[in-house]
């Protein structure tokens, strides 16, 4: 299918993307509760996209599941492990697409995660305002994955805990200075989240983005 097809077919989709820890999952949820949306999110289909996927046409994937937690996490700079980072260089993007494309026209999907990268997605748009990133800044991102209590879910199963924290965490920030430099170019909308903006804030602004 090409991308005129599939933005027609994809008409009824709006997406949330973003950096880790800015609140994509919730807000969607959110949206989908108050509007009769359904969601959809990439978090929850990777591992059937890790599945479905080959060295072939995921070879970053196919290295990065033969590291062990030190080599992913501990062993390289966040510089490496953004560059090689599967989801972050699009493999499995197709796989998005393949779902959203089986589901009905109605009700809208409002699909969200940190893999719906701009340069992608955007081809897909029949109007900007269908997809909206959320940019979180350093100080955020820690402070949500404190509350949910996953700070320290992959870097404790590193030998170097805190080393491997720190590199996680400039790798993240690294990621979403990317997507803001990224939106910018593409003209696409952007929210900077911070500790001032609150829940239900920010998904009245998303609602405004998908409503203008």
């Amino acid at each position: 299918m090409d991308a005129a097809a599939a933005r027609a077919r994809l008409r009824h989709v709006r997406w949330i993307g973003g950096g880790s820890g800015g609140g994509k999952s919730t807000l969607a949820r959110r949206l989908g509760e108050e509007r009769g949306w359904r969601h959809y999110a990439t978090d929850d289909v990777m591992g059937d996209h890790a599945r479905r996927s080959t060295a072939a046409d995921a070879p970053l994937l196919a290295a990065f599941a033969a590291m062990d937690m030190d080599e992913r996490w501990l062993l390289r700079p966040p510089e490496v492990m953004l560059e090689t980072f599967h989801w972050f260089r699009g493999e499995g993007f197709g796989l998005i697409v393949e779902d959203l494309l089986a589901l009905p026209e109605r009700p809208i999907v409002v699909v969200e995660g940190f893999r719906l990268l701009p340069e992608l997605v955007q081809p897909l748009l029949t109007r900007p305002e269908h997809a909206v990133w959320l940019l979180p800044t350093p100080a955020f991102r820690r402070a949500a994955f404190e509350r949910r209590g996953s700070l320290w879910q992959i870097a404790g199963r590193t030998s170097d805990p805190e080393a491997a924290l720190r590199n996680l965490l400039r790798r993240d920030e690294l990621f979403t200075e990317r997507l803001a430099r990224r939106v910018h170019e593409l003209r696409l909308p952007a929210i900077e989240v911070d500790a001032t903006v609150g829940e239900e804030a920010l998904t009245r602004r998303i609602g405004a983005v998908f409503s203008a």
